[in-house]
């Protein structure tokens, strides 16, 4: 064992280090409380003005086994002294509760090498030898390895101040970071008031108390600290993560009916707007099924509302037939996705892009449906806004594809102004003007007046069954083609509306890296590292993938090279029986070469966890090069 690299606690004058930006995780058993620990930090430090991004840590099993590898649960802090879009590579420093948890980060490959690791040691003396034999092996060997380990009473102090520690520990170690990354303790006595603002003040008290204990203990234990320079914003902003920013949108579009069936990780977005809708007016429905769900969201749009349905893959499976039908009534309605690993029950808790080929397909019949995907927390809030305003518009189902990287994961973003033309415009109850017709499709755009029950002279009958513009059922050839024909002209409507998106880098180069969704912050990171080593490298992406904008094409083809990154499955020609016959590629790389007819190449990283800007880097390198893509 290398004495050097297992420390114990030393006293004296702190050394205080100014960084650019540091990652931290906290890692425990299920319970311990490091998700708020992580994310009380993440808020602390972007009050004081830091770059933050959080990504949750969460095992699949929902209590999976205490002290276990595959059961770390707890959060990865991202702090910069500048705007920060991703949850970065691997971690700077690593709090754990125990060396179980801390063996899942190891071997995941989530700590750079001499990552400092502040230890939990109060398994040196369990009382079960095999688990005080197991800490002191997974100590030594990772103090061999190279890794700076601390070892933390964490128990023993917490017990100076509460019964059961398991309940402390996680505002102890709160404290303990506020030291070690010179954060404001007003704002972290804040932050735990807010964080327990439905507790007693006597929780709230002793909360309060072991944040400042660990404060005390790490001054006067550690010597050593950072520091990143904070620069407070010019303007109000909140710190919330994608399903929050979700709700959000959805109180601000104006839509007053959420429809879901709970499922990881969609969940927590109707948890918030459990909590607030009614106050303006709004309800939740929590439906028996993911079916019953989207009936329910689907009835509320019909009577005259615009409603929305929150769901993440195996439910958005089960929705298929009544957006299907929705498609079909040309009802206006808001599907979300928030994706998880696949298929079938897959990886509840891990994060995948997966489902972008079957919202777009993956229905019986000819369904075209607008599908767009956010690319940060506060796209999550403004595609839900924009998402309102088209299904309305063009009487269509919008789905917006998020994912369990957006969904968990926090980041301060400036506090939205409300306007009032996100709202919908009242219900129109006007009489029907006499000779209209419920599908009275306009031969350029598809585009009809929708009419709401109610209406005088506007009745009759809602059908899923191919009908004419008197909504009449219909079989003959000529009214089957012309629904299908109008329904088709609305995306090509609202294509027409579309701005291409920006290029981020020079217009021409030798490679173009083309992402959607989450990936966003990671690849543009990507190529700005690439840009530093003198690449010739961009980076383009998508928000609307069904329609696309105009101009896509021309921007592919002024590249030598263009590939995308993204989290679903693309075959590696590295692998002995895939060739250019065969191979399977990404979903939009598929959608890209299809469309465009340029030799889009594709790179993927399916791992249950957040792509990296450095795997990224590594990929368009080997991509310039004309290397094997790595495997990570």
């Amino acid at each position: 064992m290398d004495q050097a690299t297992l420390e114990k606690p030393a006293a004296g004058k702190k050394s205080i280090s100014t960084l650019t930006e540091h990652i931290i995780e906290i890692v425990s058993d299920s319970g311990e409380g490091a998700q708020r620990c992580g994310q009380s930090l993440g808020g602390i430090a972007a009050r004081s003005g830091n770059g933050v991004w959080t990504e949750e840590i969460i095992p699949a099993e929902i209590q999976p086994p205490a002290r276990s590898v595959a059961g770390a649960s707890g959060n990865r802090v991202r702090l910069g002294a500048k705007r920060i879009t991703n949850g970065g590579d691997e971690a700077d420093l690593v709090v754990a509760f125990n060396e179980q948890v801390l063996l899942g980060r190891v071997r995941a490959g989530e700590l750079k090498p001499g990552c400092t690791i502040l230890l939990e040691s109060m398994w040196a003396e369990d009382r079960d030898p095999k688990v005080a034999r197991s800490y002191a092996e997974t100590r030594d060997r990772l103090a061999a390895e190279g890794y700076r380990v601390i070892e933390i009473p964490m128990e023993r102090e917490c017990r100076k101040l509460v019964a059961d520690a398991r309940r402390g520990k996680n505002m102890f170690v709160l404290g303990m970071l506020c030291d070690l990354y010179s954060l404001d303790m007003g704002l972290a006595r804040e932050q735990i008031a807010r964080a327990f603002g439905k507790k007693d003040q006597a929780i709230i008290d002793v909360n309060v108390r072991l944040l400042e204990a660990g404060r005390a203990w790490a001054q006067a234990n550690l010597d050593f600290g950072f520091r990143i320079p904070a620069k407070r914003a010019r303007e109000p902003q909140i710190v919330v993560n994608g399903n929050t920013a979700i709700a959000l949108g959805v109180l601000a579009s104006g839509m007053e009916i959420c429809a879901m069936y709970p499922i990881t990780p969609a969940t927590s977005a109707s948890h918030y707007l459990s909590e607030v809708f009614e106050k303006v007016g709004g309800m939740v429905h929590q439906a028996e099924d993911e079916i019953a769900a989207c009936a329910f969201a689907l009835g509320a749009s019909y009577a005259g509302k615009c409603a929305v349905t929150i769901t993440s893959g195996p439910g958005y499976s089960l929705k298929q037939e009544g957006i299907g039908l929705a498609v079909m009534a040309e009802v206006p309605m808001v599907v979300v996705n928030v994706q998880r690993g696949g298929p079938s029950t897959g990886q509840p808790t891990k994060s995948e892009q997966g489902d972008l080929l079957s919202v777009m397909f993956g229905s019986h019949g000819d369904a075209p449906k607008v599908v767009l995907a956010p690319s940060s927390i506060e796209d999550c809030f403004y595609a839900i806004i924009t998402a309102r305003k088209i299904a309305e518009t063009f009487n269509m189902v919008v789905v917006v594809l998020s994912d369990a990287n957006l969904a968990t994961a926090q980041q301060p973003f400036a506090r939205p102004q409300f306007s009032e033309d996100w709202l919908a415009p009242p219900v129109d109850q006007s009489a029907v003007p006499a000779g209209a017709r419920p599908y009275d499709w306009d031969a350029a755009t598809g585009l009809f007046r929708r009419f709401i029950p109610g209406q005088p002279g506007g009745m009759h009958t809602l059908t899923g069954l191919a009908h004419d513009r008197d909504s009449h059922v219909a079989y003959d050839a000529e009214s089957n083609e012309e629904g299908i024909r109008h329904r088709s002209l609305k995306l090509a409507a609202l294509q027409k509306t579309l701005r291409c998106p920006r290029v981020f880098g020079e217009p021409e180069g030798d490679l173009l890296v083309v992402g959607w969704g989450s990936t966003k912050g990671a690849i543009e990171e990507a190529v700005e590292r690439l840009i530093g080593e003198g690449r010739r490298v961009s980076a383009l992406h998508l928000e609307f993938i069904q329609p696309m904008p105009s101009g896509i094409g021309e921007i592919l083809r002024r590249f030598d090279k263009v590939m995308t990154v993204e989290a679903n499955w693309g075959d590696r020609l590295e692998d002995p029986v895939i060739d250019a016959e065969n191979r399977r590629y990404t979903a939009l790389a598929m959608l890209l070469r299809s469309r465009y007819l340029v030799d889009v190449d594709c790179w993927s990283d399916v791992r249950g966890r957040p792509i990296k800007p450095g795997s990224i880097v590594r990929a368009a390198r080997a991509k310039l090069d004309g290397a094997p893509a790595p495997r990570e």
